[in-house]
């Protein structure tokens, strides 16, 4: 099942999301719209909050990329860093930040503990690209988007493209998820 994608000013994806206790049914079925959504949106790489899930779960597939064929696809649950190395500055786009796109200097390679689709602990080390989906993914379940780790001055180079996609004045091929935030009198969605 596709499901929408929250952009940048939706609340979820400014929270701490929930750690897994395991994977049942209704996990394995979120995985499985998580991965349909990601494809349909021509992504590489998905967090639940993305889809409105504050949970600590992550998916990515960079196998259409030219020489990275060969990568499963992953599911990681769980996820903590528990190691960085090297740095390296690199464009990046967001599916909840539609049409924009900004540098971002993130290490160049991780040692990530994490639990896969079977609940399984792993510790592995990722570096190159695969490292730096993994590190965008991660900070969506912190609350962090990589708009948010642009220097200042190339932030203000994108204001008006985030304007648009706060009023909603954008075109993208993939259901977005109308954006909602709280304030004292209850759930406000745009």
């Amino acid at each position: 099942m596709i499901l929408p994608i929250t952009t940048y000013t939706d609340e979820v994806l400014h929270q701490t999301a929930k750690p897994l206790k395991g994977v049942d049914g209704a996990v394995e079925e979120l995985i499985a719209s998580m991965f349909e959504s990601m494809e349909n949106a021509s992504g590489i790489g998905l967090a639940a909050p993305q889809v409105g899930h504050s949970l600590r779960l992550l998916i990515l597939d960079i196998s259409c990329m030219k020489s990275f064929e060969d990568v499963a696809p992953m599911v990681v649950i769980n996820p903590h860093i528990l190691s960085v190395k090297g740095k390296n500055l690199m464009e990046e786009g967001c599916l909840s930040v539609p049409g924009v796109q900004g540098d971002v200097q993130r290490p160049s390679s991780i040692t990530l503990k994490y639990r896969d689709r079977n609940f399984l602990e792993q510790t592995e080390e990722f570096s190159g690209m695969l490292a730096r989906v993994l590190q965008h993914e991660i900070d969506h379940l912190s609350g962090t988007l990589f708009i948010d780790r642009m220097e200042k001055r190339d932030r203000r180079k994108i204001q008006k493209e985030l304007n648009d996609i706060a009023e909603g004045n954008i075109e993208v091929d993939y259901p977005l998820a109308r954006a909602c935030s709280r304030d004292g009198g209850g759930t406000i969605c745009m």
